[in-house]
């Protein structure tokens, strides 16, 4: 019999497997007809024997890197990828030698459910398969997608299945590749999940535990009704109320102990997401102590809201669940449990889609961020340096751009491809690269780097882009990102935009803004506002060249746009980009690590407004944004003027929801009845949020 898992490895799977350049070598050898000897033995040993004496030999069961090799390589070759190539080259002109073979469904949609038990003892070692079983204990929660190459998103990591035959060719990108625990547990996933519709997309499963005799044990008792969790969420709705009360400019020494206490009871309990959420919080009243450029007063706003949100969200889909409805999103899955602190990854290439630099008095820092190209998922890699080391040794401060990230300047890596051994990424995609040369490369971007993206991450036009954004969760019941919030400086998710013909309608400056204004739309029409992109870029000190930069690439200086990354946010219905990079037909242009020379732009003082209750939204979030940072207890005598003035205007407008939302946080402060107040303000937060977007 054949071997079926070596035929079934496409050109795509060997990439995965190996690399594009031991790949592509060895098609050009194929195609010049330098083909090895092939034999195949008895027991399916493939043996692949070649002129220079080199003989690579692969035993069924094993995945490529297992493989036998002769020659001097330590790791991955360009014989073992060879073997397969030449195997399949050998399978086919068999087949056209014999009668031809009966069609079947062999490039159709399929999923891994179908490797029993049997399967996976016999492919992993039992102690592998215990340690599948342990992570599988605390109930984590999947994205699984069939399909001609079937995926499974795991909290921590990504699982590729390549081969319908054998689950050696599993290619996970944790450090260890193929044969790991999270192989097991992405099986097991699609099992639970069920037999998938044609052309679904991913489907959200928890998988359930594994007991000795195979069987899945009864739902846990509701995890969010327990004395600990109880506790917990009175502890952050006592940080929230003492944050809205006092303000966000109280000195931190009096609250460093009440985060500490409130992380530690959500750690114990394993909510990631919940975790991570007050950890930003925290950071965000470091930055404005510290004036740094990386606070944003609505990016504070935004993070109270998600935390009372993201525990009454994930409260409900428990209540739904105990009571035997499927809930659209697992409580666990909105609280992060399961979801493990940081994973070593395997050989990995990332794409950069842009950086943003950040500075405060006594520090500066970046966050460039990138693609992987293979499971599309976003990282960030931060990096901050403090301002006395300069001063210490003194000199002048050094160009933040100069700074070394991983061994090479900062330009270079977030202008470039990264290649490498030496990665860790944590929950919610920060990633850490260790410096060193031999397990680390950087090539520069190219007009063509972001092709290999694909949706939801990269959309072909705006109208799908604005689709996109309108059909996504909201933001707290998804997995905390970094690349979101603020790593970029800017609130909105973040999305590649590229499609042919991409033509710069309007460009100016708005003076008193301090920034940027232009639209994108495809060339040649005069679109809607809606079917727009429209682009904001305010100055940064950080990055002083950056609007420059966008001006003379958006002028054409450097050839036709090609495609633009960016964090979007959808504002009375049109698709608003902060940009961080673009691709043009000559070059990438990395905005903020650019150094150009100044490019004349018109002024323009007003732009187009948006519809009144879009603004009347963002008047209400500014006013809300206020009184946190100030604090509700000193706000004085005009606190319930000034709540019922923005109420009636809410009421005129038809926003009698918020009116009394607004109005009864300030009565309930007013007669000394404060339970409700997180609730009100988080809920009307919410709604001002929805209804700027609409």
């Amino acid at each position: 019999m054949p071997r079926a898992d070596l035929l079934e490895l496409t050109p795509e799977a060997l990439t995965a497997l190996a690399n594009a350049g031991f790949v592509k070598r060895a098609q050009k050898d194929v195609a010049a007809g330098l083909l090895p000897r092939v034999e195949e033995a008895g027991d399916g040993t493939v043996s692949a024997h070649f002129d220079d004496g080199v003989c690579t030999r692969l035993p069924p069961g094993r995945t490529l890197r297992d493989a036998a090799c002769d020659c001097p390589a330590s790791g991955m070759c360009r014989h073992r990828v060879m073997l397969v190539l030449a195997y399949q080259a050998r399978a086919g002109a068999m087949q056209e030698a014999a009668a031809p073979a009966a069609e079947d469904d062999a490039d159709g949609p399929w999923s891994p459910a179908q490797f029993d038990d049997a399967a996976l003892a016999a492919g992993f070692a039992p102690s592998v398969l215990e340690q599948a079983a342990r992570l599988a204990a605390s109930r984590p929660v999947v994205a699984v997608q069939a399909g001609a190459t079937p995926s499974a998103r795991l909290p921590m990591c990504s699982v590729r299945f390549f081969s319908r035959s054998s689950l050696a060719h599993a290619r996970c990108d944790c450090r260890q590749g193929s044969g790991c625990a999270h192989v097991v547990l992405a099986v097991w996933a699609f099992r639970d999940a069920g037999v998938p519709a044609p052309g679904a997309g991913e489907t959200m499963v928890e998988v359930a535990p594994r007991g000795a005799d195979g069987e899945a044990p009864a739902p846990p008792a509701a995890a969010l009704q327990t004395e600990a969790a109880q506790a917990a969420r009175v502890q952050i709705d006592g940080l929230l109320h003492a944050l809205w009360l006092d303000g966000s400019s109280q000195p931190l020494m009096g609250l460093a102990a009440r985060f500490e206490a409130v992380r530690a009871g959500v750690q114990a309990l394993g909510w990631r997401w919940v975790d991570d959420a007050v950890d930003e919080l925290w950071q965000l009243l470091q930055a404005q102590q510290a004036r740094s450029s990386r606070f944003d007063a609505q990016r504070l706003l935004a993070v109270m809201a998600e935390l009372w949100a993201r525990l009454r969200a994930a409260g409900h889909a428990e209540a739904r669940a105990h009571q035997g409805a499927l809930p659209a999103l697992h409580a666990s899955q909105i609280l992060g449990v399961g979801v493990k602190g940081e994973v070593a990854l395997d050989h990995l290439r990332l794409v950069s889609l842009g950086a943003a630099l950040w500075s405060q008095e006594d520090a500066e820092g970046a966050s460039v961020l990138f693609a992987d190209p293979d499971t599309q998922a976003v990282t960030v890699l931060e990096r901050h340096w403090p301002r006395a080391a300069d001063a210490a040794a003194g000199g002048q401060p050094s160009p933040l751009a100069g700074r070394r990230v991983a061994g090479f300047p900062l330009r270079q890596v977030a202008a470039g491809q990264v290649v490498t051994k030496a990665a860790t990424r944590r929950a919610n995609g920060l990633i850490d690269i260790a410096a060193g040369a031999r397990q680390t490369g950087v090539l520069p971007l190219s007009p063509r780097s972001w092709d290999e993206l694909a949706a939801p991450l990269r959309q072909p036009g705006v109208a799908a882009l604005v689709a996109q954004l309108r059909d996504a969760p909201p933001g707290f019941v998804q997995p905390r990102q970094a690349a979101t919030g603020a790593a970029t400086g800017a609130a909105g998710a973040l999305h590649v935009l590229a499609f042919d013909g991409m033509a710069t309608l309007h460009t100016h400056w708005d003076a008193a803004a301090q920034t940027l204004h232009a639209q994108i739309a495809a060339e040649g029409t005069d679109p809607a506002p809606e079917d727009r992109l429209w682009i904001e870029l305010p100055h940064r000190a950080a990055a002083p060249g950056a609007v420059d930069a966008l001006a003379r690439a958006l002028a054409g200086e450097w050839g036709p746009l090609r495609a633009v990354a960016g964090t979007v946010r959808l504002q009375a219905g049109r698709a608003v980009m902060q940009p961080l990079a673009l691709l043009t037909a000559q070059r990438a242009v990395v905005l903020q690590v650019e150094v150009p020379p100044p490019h004349p732009l018109p002024l323009h003082g007003a732009h187009d407004e948006a519809p009144p209750l879009a603004r009347l939204a963002a008047d209400t979030l500014e006013l809300l944004a206020q009184w946190l940072r100030q604090g509700l207890r000193h706000q004085g005598g005009g606190l319930a003027a000034r709540a019922d003035a923005q109420a009636e205007r809410l009421r005129r407008s038809g926003l009698g929801r918020c009116a009394d939302l607004l109005q009864g946080a300030i009565a309930g402060l007013r007669a000394s009845q404060r339970p409700a107040l997180v609730a009100q303000l988080a809920t009307l937060s919410l709604l001002a949020q929805g209804v700027r977007q609409q």
